[in-house]
């Protein structure tokens, strides 16, 4: 009995020493990701020209705040900030976009259109930053004139008018040299009066172009001298005279 034991314990060791012990798998490699590419940051272009599709027009964005607190302004203005906004509610402004009293924007005779600006009312020194999407104003003393938005950001809503500094930050196309420049003549009250002026505006400058056009209670006539040519548009406003109104230069682009 002891010899069977022994026979079969020896066989059931033996049995147990030829099954080899279960191997752990290595942990799985992965191969190593690429380094994610950061592109250097982009210097800022220029605000494209804006389009003449009618749809509101294009005012200022956080993009745009954002420069502003980045950066100087490249000119500085000093003068009466005024508000528009009736007749003009659903009208297209200079831009060709329709305007919007709500949105952030100016309008300004000489700026190249989509300009960025920051008016600051110097009494009680509320800023707002905006575009310029219309030309105006066409006052004396003036030098811009706000949407009702830009106006209530300013403080200048409820007074209608303020002393204010105009900083330009951006221009889509140079300031002083370039552009399509001609002189608005008005408000006449008569369109005779308007007629007139044409006809004489006409013989007197045959290369120049002379258009007569209404606005809502008022005849205006604007010159635009060949080529546009801001020396001569210059000299045109400086030197014409009319029976009523005043001479504004004036930036068409």
């Amino acid at each position: 009995m002891a010899l069977v034991l022994l026979v079969v314990t020896g066989c059931r060791h033996h049995q147990q020493m030829a099954q080899p012990a279960p191997q752990s798998l290595p942990p799985p490699v992965y191969p190593t990701p690429p380094p994610v590419y950061t592109p250097p940051p982009q210097p800022r272009q220029p605000s494209p020209e804006v389009s003449s599709t009618p749809s509101s027009p294009i005012g200022a964005n956080a993009e745009d705040l954002e420069y502003v607190e980045t950066h100087r302004p490249i000119e500085t203005r000093v003068g009466l900030a005024s508000w528009y906004e009736a007749p003009y509610k659903g009208r297209r402004a200079a831009n060709g976009k329709v305007f919007d009293g709500e949105t952030m924007t100016a309008a300004n005779r000489t700026l190249p259109m989509g300009s960025l600006i920051k008016v600051t009312n110097l009494k009680t020194g509320q800023s707002g930053v905006m575009r310029v999407t219309d030309r105006g104003p066409f006052v004396e003393g003036r030098i811009v004139d706000l949407s009702r938005a830009a106006a209530i950001a300013t403080g200048i809503y409820r007074p209608g008018i303020a002393r204010v500094r105009l900083d330009v930050y951006e221009t889509p196309k140079p300031i002083e040299s370039g552009g399509h420049w001609c002189v608005q003549i008005g408000p006449f009250t008569s369109y005779a009066v308007a007629s007139r002026l044409k006809r004489r505006l006409i013989r007197k400058y045959p290369r120049a172009s002379v258009i007569e056009f209404p606005s809502e209670r008022h005849y205006w006539v604007r010159i635009r001298p060949h080529d546009g040519d801001r020396a001569m548009a210059e000299y045109l406003a400086r030197h014409l005279r009319p029976s009523q109104g005043e001479a504004y230069l004036t930036r068409l682009d």
